[in-house]
């Protein structure tokens, strides 16, 4: 079972890989923050290749349709035998939370180890999502504060 720490700008998850337990850092909060603008302007898989690059594997194809048995309970699915994101629309592939979460599948399913990871998929997304919120933040910030002379 996969175990997650989290600090105040980075999160580092573990996978297990055979008898190895190897832990990733997650990428800066300025590339989170990309990433996540990227997929909302509708760039998903250049974002998804951005971090499977960092990740050192083969992006996920993406594509509309459904799985059997998660047609109305799963905005999206990821399946590992086909290395596959499945979303209920294309509407879906903009929602940065839910294709991070499906991409957070991904990453441990390439490990060999694919269990009970909602949670940490979650947590995964949210920090995607809690960099970008800080990023546009701290830039709507400084662009709003006078300038000293």
């Amino acid at each position: 079972m996969p175990a997650a720490a989290s600090g105040p700008e980075t999160c580092v998850f573990f996978i297990i890989a055979g008898p190895y337990l190897r832990a990733l850092a997650d990428p800066d909060a300025i590339t989170q923050a990309r990433i996540v603008h990227m997929i909302l302007a509708r760039q998903t898989e250049e974002a998804l290749r951005i971090l499977s690059d960092f990740y050192r594997i083969k992006p996920p194809e993406i594509a509309v349709g459904t799985v059997k048995g998660k047609r109305r309970t799963a905005y999206a699915v990821y399946v590992p035998r086909e290395q596959k994101i499945y979303a209920m629309n294309s509407d879906i592939f903009y929602n940065p939370f839910v294709i991070l979460h499906e991409f957070y599948h991904h990453i441990r399913s390439r490990s060999g180890s694919h269990r009970g990871t909602e949670r940490h998929a979650n947590m995964f997304a949210k920090g995607f999502i809690d960099s970008y919120t800080a990023v546009v933040s701290n830039a709507s910030a400084s662009q709003t504060q006078p300038k000293k002379d």
